[in-house]
């Protein structure tokens, strides 16, 4: 197994499409084409956790976290990011980190919070804008259910819980080729009239060279005529955050209390407490500001996140209870996850759970 091979399978659960785009996803460090003998995930990747990979003899981590995020202009050890890089390379140990493209996952780092508090009808808090694309072609009449169900074969045509999604309208296609055309219908030098169906189908961004190359593959046209436009639409199952809902209502008190204790957290800091009972509930790993305004438009109760600042409390009012809970400690059971997944899909070697608690915060 390759580093490749281990990439594909990350991107089966998290396509780095969906990553944000000020993030930096992906191989950072490494050659996608070298071996892997073992695999060390952690949430971040320090110097300790290099040591750690060598000591279990494990040439690729899995990262939550980029430890590159912005450029890097030389290489000289004079910080924590330079001197993970150079000593990776040093030891040959490549490092993908996954990031924001498991955020925006469905099953990612809010379902896994969500797990973590037995949270039911779970569903996206932001859904991702611009996931979802359609692409439209022209081909000839007799060849339309061929290429139609080897587009939904690639993964077109989906949406929701329906499958084998398209519109089509038939129409009349014309075409002259010039001397150096192969022209699979009709004479070169001759302008030709053909029966055509035009055929629409939507597909999640991802699949996009998939889709492309499918209809170059089964269109009969030696030049096939093809669009691919995005949507404004959006994808219930990829975006930022989550709501979810207990089974029974709970004090807030006791709420924020079991709360802390299912995350370890040092400390618990909310806002204004609301006197009515906590049932449904948002939540968002990591820095979560930005997604206060989504969390009450939701009706949600409480809005589970990390990093708020002072003012971000005040825009809590009256209308929800904001719950700061730390940064790693929100998104702590990632790393387990990642090991239980990985491990489902390579039993050629084992992959290892970090032992190091990269968590920078520490509580008096």
């Amino acid at each position: 197994m390759i580093i490749q091979d281990v990439i594909n399978h990350l991107h089966e659960l998290a396509p780095l499409n969906y990553a944000e785009d000020f993030d930096n996803v992906g191989l950072l460090v490494g050659d996608k084409n070298q071996e892997v003998n073992g695999i060390l995930v952690t949430l971040d990747t320090l110097e300790s956790v290099v040591d750690e990979a060598i000591e279990n003899n494990c040439n690729l981590i899995v990262s939550f976290h980029p430890i590159i995020f912005k450029g890097l202009k030389k290489l000289i050890g004079k910080n924590y990011v330079e001197r993970v890089v150079i000593k990776a390379i040093k030891n040959n140990i490549a490092i993908f980190a996954i990031h924001t493209a498991l955020d925006n996952a469905f099953k990612g780092v809010n379902s896994i919070i969500c797990d973590q508090l037995n949270l039911k009808n779970k569903r996206i808090l932001i859904p991702q804008a611009g996931s979802i694309k359609k692409l439209q072609t022209y081909v000839p009449t007799s060849h339309a259910d061929s290429l139609r169900n080897a587009l939904f074969k690639a993964g077109a045509g989906r949406l929701g819980n329906y499958e084998s999604c398209s519109f089509n309208f038939d129409g009349e296609g014309t075409y002259l080729g010039n001397e150096n055309s192969n022209p699979t219908l009709g004479t070169k030098g001759e302008l030709h009239k053909e029966n055509e169906t035009a055929i629409s189908v939507i597909f999640k961004k991802h699949l996009e060279p998939k889709i492309v190359s499918t209809l170059l593959q089964e269109h009969p046209y030696e030049e096939v005529a093809y669009e691919i436009m995005v949507l404004n639409n959006t994808d219930a199952n990829t975006g930022i955050g989550m709501l979810g809902e207990l089974d029974e209502p709970m004090n807030e008190v006791d709420c924020l209390k079991w709360i802390k204790t299912t995350f370890n957290s040092g400390v618990l800091r909310h806002s204004q407490l609301q006197s009515k009972p906590i049932k449904k509930i948002a939540v968002l790993g990591g820095s979560g500001s930005f997604a206060i305004g989504a969390a009450k438009a939701s009706g949600a109760d409480l809005f589970i996140t990390s990093d708020l600042k002072y003012h971000d409390f005040f825009s809590a009012e009256d209308d929800i209870v904001l719950a700061d809970i730390g940064h790693y400690e929100s998104e702590q059971f990632t790393k387990s996850f990642l090991v239980d997944y990985l491990s489902k899909k390579i039993t050629s070697f084992a992959i290892i759970l970090s032992k190091t608690n990269t968590n920078p915060v520490k509580y008096l």
